[in-house]
């Protein structure tokens, strides 16, 4: 085993040889590719009565969509599956995100979740949330026993 030198000891490195080196790479990007868990961008926005949430999710079916709402928070989970047209690896660019993905979003009001809307259009999912009127007033008849 090789001395290790004075700036070894002192920051804890341990210098690999070559081959080492590229057999930890090669584990490494495995690993990352194995965890990776994509994150969808999204358009928020409110208007008097509802809070709109947008974003893209083309080529994803319906059925592998799933939104899980609170009044306070919306999950968007899915999965985008590779279509295997391509023989083979001849790529010249390969930008796509495939795979699953997953975003969390915190309302900054509390939403009706019940009367809440999801329309897929063209692979623009708009999800439509009904704010809560807190300051909405009724009057409850009293009955007798």
């Amino acid at each position: 085993m090789k001395k290790r030198s004075f700036f070894e000891k002192l920051t804890g490195i341990v210098k690999l040889d070559e081959n080492e080196e590229n057999d930890l790479m090669e584990t490494e990007d495995q690993d990352l590719e194995s965890e990776v868990e994509g994150e969808l961008a999204i358009d928020m926005y409110q208007t008097p009565t509802e809070m709109v949430i947008k974003t893209m999710v083309a080529g994803v079916k319906p059925e592998d969509l799933d939104i899980s709402m609170s009044r306070d928070m919306v999950t968007i989970t899915g999965q985008r599956e590779e279509s295997h047209d391509s023989a083979g690896n001849d790529f010249f660019h390969k930008e796509l995100y495939w795979g699953s993905f997953s975003r969390t979003i915190v309302l900054p009001e509390e939403g009706d979740i019940e009367e809440a809307e999801a329309v897929n259009k063209n692979g623009l999912l708009v999800i439509k949330i009904p704010k809560v009127d807190k300051h909405k007033q009724a009057k409850v008849k009293v009955k007798s026993a």
